[in-house]
């Protein structure tokens, strides 16, 4: 059976995107950006959560402040990234909730009085929406760098002093550079991923 999205539209999605280690100087425009992210909104969270926050890496003072917390390799490729996202939960993301869920309106209380309950919530969801961003540069015509090789418990210090966001990610964007990547690894098979009962 094939699908309905076309070949080429595949391969740029999925086939032949990869993970960039290097990126060329040209700049990712904030159109660009708000591009993305308006085709990545409508993927589906739970409950319409929505707690995925992106914070823009521009300035060379924040991208130093960032870098002072990247671990190995992952600090060289920031610097020189045209774009860096980090990627974090809304730890209060239910205070949206009667306008993104208005049909249940009570929900926020309900469900998500509680900090801990919000967390798991929050970061399981979070991190569903960051496949959807990267799927969007992709889409977008870009590469995307994700790493976790990264303090996040300094990066949430160093740009979230509040304690209302907790990062997870952060994103490289651009067009690729030169040896942009690494062979492709190995895939597991349908058989070894796919179970029925």
């Amino acid at each position: 059976m094939s699908l309905a999205l076309d070949a080429a539209a595949q391969d740029l999605l999925f086939r032949e995107a990869q993970t960039a280690n290097t990126f060329t100087d040209e700049p990712v425009t904030d159109e660009q950006v708000q591009a993305i992210y308006d085709l990545v909104k409508f993927g589906p969270t739970a409950f319409n959560q929505s707690p995925l926050r992106i914070t823009l890496v521009r300035s060379p003072e924040a991208r130093q402040r960032l870098v002072n917390h990247a671990m190995g390799a992952n600090g060289p490729k920031t610097l020189t990234a045209p774009l860096t996202a980090i990627l974090s939960v809304d730890l209060d993301f239910h205070e949206k909730l009667p306008e993104l869920f208005p049909h249940a309106p009570g929900i926020k209380d309900t469900f998500f009085a509680e900090a801990a309950v919000r967390e798991v919530a929050g970061t399981q969801n979070a991190t569903l929406q960051a496949g959807y961003f990267i799927v969007g540069v992709r889409a977008a015509g870009l590469a995307a760098g994700p790493m976790t090789g990264f303090d996040f418990t300094g990066i949430d210090k160093e740009f979230f002093g509040d304690g209302k966001q907790k990062s997870f990610l952060v994103i490289n964007i651009g067009k690729p550079g030169p040896d942009a990547f690494f062979p492709r690894a190995p895939r597991l098979t349908f058989d070894d991923a796919v179970t029925t009962v």
